[in-house]
C-alpha cells in the first residue's frame, strides 16, 4: 500500500472531484519514517524516482554533534529525547525529527537535519 501526492480527489469548496484517469507513478509517496532511538543503529537504503538511491535511518543510537565555540564534531551517544516541536508524541515515543532537542553525553543538542531523509543524525550543542 503506499501513499497517494497526488491533488485531484476534492475542490478548493470541500465538493469532492471524479477520478479522470488512474494514478500515476509519480504521485506515489511513502510513510514517514519515524526514527527512534535505540542502542544499535540500523539504516534502511531505497530507490527513489529517477534511480537515485536515499538512506533511512530506522534507528539511531549516536549523533554528530557540533561544538559552536571550537567548531568542531564529536561522535556522541544519545541519551534520550527532549522535547520535539512537530509533535509532543514523538518526545513521549523517543522518535527524533529534524528541530529536535536531544540529551547527549556532552549536553543538550538540536537536530540539525533529517534522519529519515539522509541517513544521519547531525546536531549542533545549545548553550546553557
Amino acid at each position: 500500500m503506499g501513499v497517494y501526492q497526488g491533488n485531484d480527489f476534492r475542490k478548493i469548496s470541500g465538493g469532492r472531484k471524479r477520478p479522470h484517469r488512474k494514478n500515476r507513478k509519480y504521485e506515489l509517496g511513502r510513510f514517514p519514517t519515524m526514527t527512534m532511538l535505540s542502542d544499535v543503529s540500523k539504516a534502511e537504503v531505497i530507490r527513489t524516482r529517477g534511480g537515485n538511491r536515499k538512506v533511512r535511518l530506522k534507528r539511531a543510537s549516536y549523533a554528530n554533534v557540533l561544538d559552536p565555540d571550537s567548531k568542531t564534531y564529536k561522535k556522541v551517544k544519545i541519551l534520550r529525547v527532549v522535547e520535539t516541536p512537530s509533535n509532543k508524541e514523538y518526545a513521549r515515543r523517543s522518535i527524533i525529527t529534524k528541530g529536535a532537542v536531544i540529551e547527549t553525553e556532552v549536553g543538550l543538542a538540536k537536530v540539525v537535519s533529517r534522519p529519515g531523509q539522509e541517513g544521519t543524525i547531525n546536531a549542533i550543542l545549545l548553550k546553557k
